[in-house]
């Protein structure tokens, strides 16, 4: 009998989709909180995107060519994380800090460890935290919305006091919420100061969920990071049930649940990891959103847990199919 049986290397179940499809799917995803970022920001959140966008293609493809790589900008993870920086800065950001930014996260962060796949940080968050180090005041002069517009589309840049500046004072930010006239109807719509991508809850969502639908993200770890966050937030707020509520529509929380907390290769890969991860950022954003002193814990909770993912991939493993307990 002259068959063969020929045993390959795993993995044997092989998908039709490559870094290229789930690149495209994220871009789709998070195409309403652009839409909504122009429209809030007009041409200062053009420019912004354009430039993050610009700086990362633009620097990954140079190190490629000065390195005699094959080039990988055609599998569009330069755009995602130029478009994502661009979501975590504001929108009176000046083009070459933008360009200087993407540079960090694709060169610093991305290609000196090997490129997409070996970044032990998210690098467009790395990017944001560079940034807040280096230029904090260019960072944190947030432009309030639908105000301000001048003749040429763009918005005045000032320093305008965001959601979670208030809440930084505990419930009694509530009331300097609503004194302020920023409602909860406001957070979720997206008419607040920030960083351009993060203000609009609803849109974030819709594109969350998006991804969700196609598959390319699962429930777990927004779920639970953003139950943590709210948990946490309302019984350390004196379970107040509004302060949790604010605290969940204000600042980078929910675009960073989805889009940034679920990157592939820095999140863990069994559940029971994910879930760990999860709860974890959850906690450290809360705590420094209440007692650090910064107002915004997100890109930061982000950054360390990352860092922490090849120890939950070490301890926390799914039982090899077939293990016999001992």
């Amino acid at each position: 009998m002259n068959n063969k049986l020929i045993v390959s290397s795993s993995p044997h179940v092989r998908s039709n989709e490559d870094t290229s499809y789930i690149m495209k799917q994220v871009i789709i995803a998070l195409l309403p909180a652009t839409l909504g970022a122009l429209y809030f920001f007009r041409l200062s959140a053009l420019n912004v995107i354009f430039f993050c966008i610009l700086g990362a293609v633009g620097s990954e493809f140079l190190y490629q060519k000065i390195t005699k790589q094959e080039s990988t900008i055609a599998d569009f993870s330069a755009v995602v994380t130029g478009l994502l920086l661009a979501f975590n800065v504001p929108a009176s950001l000046p083009w070459w800090m933008c360009i200087l930014g993407s540079m960090f996260a694709i060169i610093v962060v991305k290609m000196v460890f090997g490129g997409i796949g070996n970044n032990f940080v998210n690098p467009a968050l790395a990017a944001r935290a560079f940034l807040l180090a280096s230029f904090p005041v260019a960072m944190t002069a947030w432009t309030k919305t639908g105000v301000n517009w001048v003749s040429s589309g763009n918005i005045d840049a000032y320093t305008t006091a965001t959601p979670l500046s208030f809440l930084k004072n505990g419930v009694q930010g509530i009331d300097a919420l609503t004194n302020s006239g920023i409602s909860l109807t406001d957070m979720m719509i997206g008419n607040i100061g920030g960083c351009i991508g993060e203000t609009s809850v609803i849109l974030i969502l819709i594109g969350g969920l998006y991804l969700m639908y196609k598959g390319i993200i699962n429930y777990v770890i927004p779920v639970c990071y953003i139950g943590t966050v709210f948990v946490l937030s309302f019984i350390l707020g004196g379970f107040n049930l509004n302060f949790a509520i604010y605290q969940l529509l204000a600042g980078g929380l929910m675009i960073g649940a989805f889009f940034m907390l679920t990157d592939y290769t820095t999140s863990p890969m069994t559940t029971k990891g994910q879930v760990i991860y999860a709860v974890l950022a959850g906690v450290i954003a809360t705590v420094i959103r209440l007692y650090g002193g910064y107002p915004e814990g997100v890109s930061y909770s982000i950054l360390l847990v990352n860092v922490v993912t090849p120890l939950i991939d070490k301890y926390v493993k799914n039982r090899v199919f077939g293990e016999v307990a001992k």
